[in-house]
């Protein structure tokens, strides 16, 4: 039959996640630590638990010399012969059994308070070790508590924070409420290791899309890039591995159940799936959904500015609330995108005539050649290399977002 300190040991290493070895070498040094507060020597003092009887044994450890200069750890070679026999040699170790039960109240309040130490030590290695790994991962967890903005939850055995800037301006919880979050990093802190979690990070969309479509799930539909305004707005674009599944119809299912079910976890953030396209100006197209794109043209290609033209009722859809749609749309495909209008369009491909015109007007009378180039150049251009030819003001620039391909998103 075990013994009952050991099997205790042993259901405290289970509660706490970490090594029964680990809680017997905690016990020993806190056995070894009350001994030499109580013997006050300079004893080589060493401890070791005995399983079958549950007790820790202290010995004092002497080593066998040929002359002794300090009797309280050495001992001399005739007398370990004397004790020992033949077998007795220069430099061995002999172990001189000490008593533990004369220890005292104080010993024993001392060993309790080293083996709480290790053991918490232990523990807190053991989250660290355990959450260092699943970063980027989603976790459920339930709502604890409420400090200054702040919602501490308990993932399994351990405590995880929500920071307020962390969390969705949409969402409200309450204690006992359960919650699906990202794990944003672990840190090591003085109370332990702190794993912070976050609802408004990006990968939590994406592994919430891994959940509910299958074809994510099993790599047949990609994400090539997710974007937030959490509690707003999110923009996903995706790519299918084969010719015959419809990537985005896959993502909204059956009268949008499975982009519903997502749309509900993440309390009523709309989501704008769209396809993703290795041509900058298809994807940019399909990237400024739900809005209607008339034409796109690349203004420069090095610094990733593009000019989109809209008809005039489209413009503030295109743009959203607040620039939001051109701000995530910029941010998902890389390019600084600059939004105008037909009407826009249309004025500034007259003020550039109208300054042709004046141009050439200046330069002499009727006949010179300034004129003849200018009249040619009025009657010579369509009205769609006009608008192509208007100006460059940026709208919404990506931000320092990366480059479509290099979106985070399924590998």
């Amino acid at each position: 039959m075990a013994n009952p300190l050991l099997q205790t040991i042993e259901a405290l290493a289970k509660e706490k996640g970490i090594e029964a070895e680990t809680i017997i070498t905690a016990i020993e040094d806190a056995v070894l630590t009350a001994s030499r507060k109580f013997y006050k020597t300079n004893e080589n003092l060493k401890t070791r638990f005995n399983e079958e009887t549950g007790q820790v044994d202290l010995f004092a450890v002497r080593q066998i010399v040929n002359e002794v200069t300090d009797p309280a750890t050495e001992i001399s070679l005739q007398e370990a012969q004397a004790l020992y026999g033949e077998e007795a040699e220069v430099d061995m170790e002999i172990e001189f059994p000490k008593r533990t039960d004369v220890l005292g109240r104080i010993a024993a309040q001392t060993a309790k308070q080293v083996i709480f130490q290790k053991v918490r030590e232990a523990e807190r290695e053991h989250v660290f070790a355990e959450y260092d790994q699943r970063v980027g991962e989603v976790i459920n967890s339930v709502i604890k508590r409420f400090e200054n903005g702040d919602i501490i939850v308990e993932i399994g055995r351990v405590e995880a924070v929500l920071p307020r800037k962390e969390q969705s301006r949409a969402e409200s919880y309450s204690p006992g409420e359960r919650i699906r979050a990202v794990i944003r990093s672990v840190n090591r802190s003085a109370k332990g290791p702190q794993i912070v979690l976050s609802r408004t990070d990006p990968a939590l969309l994406i592994k919430l899309f891994e959940q509910e479509v299958p074809e994510i799930y099993d790599g047949t539909v990609m994400i090539r890039g997710a974007v937030r305004e959490a509690g707003d707005r999110a923009k996903v674009a995706v790519d299918s591995r084969e010719r015959d599944v419809d990537p985005v119809g896959a993502c909204v299912g059956m009268k949008g159940t499975r982009v519903q079910a997502i749309i509900r976890e993440l309390r009523g953030e709309k989501i704008d799936i769209v396809e993703w396209s290795e041509d900058p100006i298809t994807f940019v197209t399909n990237a400024l959904s739900p809005a209607k794109v008339q034409r796109v043209s690349i203004v420069d290609d090095a610094d990733r500015v593009m000019e989109v033209v809209v008809e005039d009722k489209q413009l503030s859809l295109a743009i959203g609330k607040k620039g939001q749609n051109v701000r995530l749309a910029a941010k998902l495909t890389g390019w600084r995108i600059d939004i105008k209008s037909e009407e826009d369009m249309r004025r500034e491909v007259e003020a550039q005539f109208g300054a042709l015109e004046l141009g050439g007007e200046g330069d002499g009378d009727g006949d010179s050649e300034a004129t003849d180039g200018a009249d040619t150049v009025e009657e010579g251009l369509t009205v769609e290399e006009g608008l192509e030819a208007a100006g460059e003001t940026a709208a919404a620039t990506p931000d320092e977002a990366p480059a479509a391909d290099e979106t985070v998103g399924n590998e």
